[in-house]
């Protein structure tokens, strides 16, 4: 099999369609038609359905999308291994996350990796919206809502509970909630289109209705107006960590409920490769977030 009709049959799948990928290539749409022919015939599958416009990827080509990617991937992995000029991780690492959680801990680790890899480029996406990883060749994908996808691998990167919390001056003001009835009474900051808040009873998930004084699109600007004292939130530990070493906010307790468990994963194609600069990620990453770990035992405490 020819790694040049693998690489061109990605880029057709990253573009959808002959003339672009021609032209990035320098070369003619016939020739790009050729190639993809002979791949489709090494395979003995079709890999796009053709249209005078476009193409799209048969079942078949998304198939074997993942695995072409990971094919050109470990050919430039092969290639560094014997390049004195190439020094750590190189190509492009494509990264999609949660934008909240990309804004306060993702981007902040990558002009050190970018600097001490000089050959990386970066691709990050920050979107609240589930992304096809495999269809669209992420190399990972940050996410905090609870696993679904059994076809991708999954690492836990760290524990990250739902947290109730309000700034000092505020329970100064009106109190501290005991009981989760007791919130009815208090004024609450939700993230819009949350209706509910969820906790956890001997060990079941259990939803609280909540009414907001005030809701917000985006977990900043909660977080924003629970420091100022407005009301109480329920955000995750990742989102608050830094207020609560300060003592900006304080954690909540209640005597009939506990946090909702949940935890930041890293979820990468289903391959058994995976390219240097992913590993790089992954270990910057749990060791920013290991920060946390002493933090949740003491406000659990």
């Amino acid at each position: 099999m020819d790694l040049e009709n693998v690489e061109i049959f990605c880029s057709i799948a990253d573009t959808g369609n002959l003339t672009e990928t021609a032209r990035r290539r320098n070369a003619t749409a016939m020739t790009i038609s050729r190639r993809l022919a002979q791949l489709e015939s090494d395979l003995g599958v079709r890999l796009f359905q053709r249209t005078t416009r476009a193409v799209a990827l048969t079942s078949e080509g998304e198939a074997f999308l993942p695995y072409a990617r990971m094919m050109l991937e470990a050919e430039e992995s092969a290639k560094s291994l014997f390049n004195g000029e190439t020094q750590g991780a190189s190509g492009i690492l494509r990264v999609t996350s949660a934008s909240e959680f990309g804004k306060r801990y993702l981007l902040p680790l990558l002009p050190a990796l970018m600097e001490t890899n000089p050959a990386l480029r970066v691709e990050l996406n920050l979107s609240d919206s589930l992304v096809d990883i495999v269809g669209q060749g992420y190399d990972m994908a940050l996410r905090l809502a609870p696993l679904k996808d059994s076809t991708l691998i999954a690492h836990r990167l760290a524990d990250n509970p739902r947290i109730l919390c309000a700034a000092p001056g505020y329970l100064a003001r009106f109190g501290q909630p005991a009981s989760l009835n007791d919130l009815a009474q208090h004024r609450c900051l939700k993230i819009s289109g949350v209706a509910h808040w969820m906790f956890e009873q001997q060990g079941q998930v259990v939803n609280c209705p909540v009414s907001g004084r005030f809701s917000c699109s985006s977990v900043e600007g909660v977080r924003d107006m629970c420091v100022a004292g407005i009301g109480i939130a329920q955000l995750t530990l990742l989102d608050i960590r830094d207020e609560l070493r300060s003592g900006e906010l304080v954690e909540i307790s209640l005597a009939d409920a506990a946090r909702h468990a949940l935890a930041v994963w890293a979820l990468l194609p289903t391959r058994r490769y995976m390219p240097y600069r992913v590993t790089l990620l992954l270990q910057a990453l749990k060791e920013a977030l290991r920060d946390g770990s002493g933090l949740m035992q003491r406000v659990s405490g």
